[in-house]
């Protein structure tokens, strides 16, 4: 990757997140970046291009996390837990303005956009994810638990940028310990009978 395009990907990147996609203009991004218009568009050809860039670079940050995890070593259960930590962490990193595939999504609707489809491919691969990783701890609803693990941590992601976001971090790793638990309980039903 050149030089002008890491710099105006990661200039694109910050100030999209910060600020919104449809917020911030192309003038802005070039302006910040120290680049031509010209420059600019041999990288990204359109806006929707830049900002497809901007939230698969995003996206790779997450699977890279999420790969180290899957490949520590560790159980099931603990790579679960390590990637709900990751994510309460990140809910409590300074900066911290809501996931940036679900503003994504708010700002584009139409399941059309190229936009929409990024975010939709994004959590589709991490929903496929996490039922693989519950369905190694032996659950045997991990698909129904996968959904209620994203919709616990996009609960925590918007809540997260409202308020206080220890409480809700606290709340989320909650959940995703009765997640885990559950299995247990329903283990323990089947011994008994």
């Amino acid at each position: 990757m050149s030089e002008a395009r890491t710099r105006l990907l990661n200039t694109a990147s910050r100030l999209f997140y910060a600020d919104g996609l449809r917020a911030v203009g192309i003038d802005r991004v070039i302006a910040e970046a120290q680049v031509t218009r010209a420059t600019l568009y041999r990288h990204f050809p359109s806006k929707d291009d830049l900002l497809v860039a901007y939230l698969t670079q995003v996206g790779e940050a997450i699977r890279t996390r999420t790969d180290a995890a899957r490949t520590s070593g560790a159980d099931p259960d603990a790579i679960i837990r390590t990637i709900a930590q990751a994510i309460a962490d990140e809910i409590q990193g300074a900066g911290f303005r809501g996931c940036a595939f679900l503003n994504a999504a708010a700002e584009y609707p139409d399941p059309e956009h190229p936009v929409h489809h990024a975010v939709l491919k994004h959590r589709q691969w991490f929903l496929t994810t996490m039922s693989e990783l519950f369905a190694q701890t032996g659950k045997i609803d991990a698909e129904p638990a996968a959904r209620h693990f994203v919709m616990l941590r996009d609960g925590a992601m918007v809540s997260g940028s409202l308020t206080d976001p220890r409480p809700i971090c606290v709340t989320f790793l909650r959940g995703v310990e009765g997640l885990l638990v559950y299995r247990s309980g329903l283990e323990a039903d089947t011994d008994e009978a």
